[in-house]
């Protein structure tokens, strides 16, 4: 007996609604935009229904000379999976009362709402950060923490992802912010494949300095210390110091933990467990391998390491991530 062959399974459409308003940055609309607007699933990217929404019903002057005409209001924030406010006008601004309301109603329904820049200003205003950790644009973080004493402000990271609320710093961390999304969902290969696409840093992690001092010009010192990084990458089982990696470099131990700092925006340890958890979503994303060779692939040296350092970064344990990841990917 033939049977017919099982008809594919559709991927599922993850709504994203942004905010648009009378005055904004075109710069800061774009970028959820240009992550979330194009089509890419040839390269495994989940499909995304991509709504610009106008917090005003009239044409938006935009800060750059021209204006731009959204096609959808604040009601087609109901219908949004992900609600992303890309910045604000004026941080000594209160939000329109119906932006408030209708970011509020997207929480409590379940969406993920995401302020990326000023907009967690916007987010602010709303209440949705009180109690809670988030960030803004570092020139803003004293006026930011004035105004809103109940929210835990961490001026210094890229992003800050609190489960169903992001916030992120300004202009380039608002593109990380959203790949970071990006690879919640669709997976760490996928959101490299996009930001090599973009030809952009594949992945940034949140609790990065927003200042990272890039002295001019680069110097061979600085050369070297790319290619320790990169036989790093490509070593990630082996044991790793201070001083063996700047005996690589032939640095002193001093000078090599002042330029990786300032390559890396921060130091070792906490850049080595960022690189072996990237291998280890990577691996669990693309392999059949069991978690005792995924450990000991990416450096970790047990399953038990793993699941520790995986459930504290991520707060889910790495058997569920490859099952989430599978599921989602059809």
């Amino acid at each position: 007996m033939h049977l017919p062959p099982q008809a594919e399974r559709p991927l599922p459409t993850i709504t994203v609604a942004v905010l648009a308003f009378d005055g904004i940055s075109p710069f800061h609309l774009s970028v959820p935009c240009l992550v979330f607007g194009e089509d890419r699933r040839e390269l495994g990217v989940l499909p995304f229904r991509l709504l610009v929404c106008a917090a005003e019903p009239q044409a938006l002057h935009t800060q750059a000379g021209f204006d731009i005409i959204p096609q959808h209001g604040l009601a087609s924030l109901a219908e949004a999976d992900i609600v992303i406010v890309p910045t604000w006008r004026d941080p000594d601004e209160a939000a329109p009362t119906a932006v408030l309301a209708a970011l509020r109603a997207a929480h409590a329904r379940g969406a993920t709402v995401v302020g990326l820049c000023l907009g967690a200003f916007v987010l602010a205003d709303a209440g949705l950060l009180d109690g809670r950790t988030a960030t803004t644009h570092w020139y803003l973080a004293d006026c930011f923490a004035r105004r809103f004493p109940k929210v835990r402000l961490d001026p210094d990271v890229l992003y800050v992802d609190e489960g169903e609320i992001l916030t992120s710093a300004g202009t380039a961390a608002s593109l990380d912010c959203c790949l970071y999304l990006l690879r919640r969902l669709c997976g760490a290969e996928v959101a490299n494949r996009v930001a090599r696409r973009l030809v952009i840093a594949p992945h940034r992690q949140g609790g990065q300095a927003q200042f990272i001092e890039q002295p001019l010009p680069a110097s061979r010192q600085d050369d070297r210390l790319a290619e320790v990084l990169i036989w790093v990458q490509n070593h990630l089982p082996e044991p790793h110091s201070v001083e063996s990696l700047a005996a690589r470099a032939a640095m002193s131990r001093r000078t090599f933990t002042r330029r990786f700092k300032q390559a890396t925006g921060t130091t070792l340890l906490p850049w080595l467990l960022h690189q072996r958890l990237s291998h280890a979503q990577r691996l669990l994303e693309q392999s059949r391998h069991g978690m005792e060779q995924i450990a000991a692939a990416s450096g970790f040296g047990s399953a038990v390491s793993l699941r520790q350092h995986f459930g504290a970064a991520f707060g889910i344990a790495p058997a569920s991530y490859r099952r989430q990841f599978q599921l989602q990917q059809g």
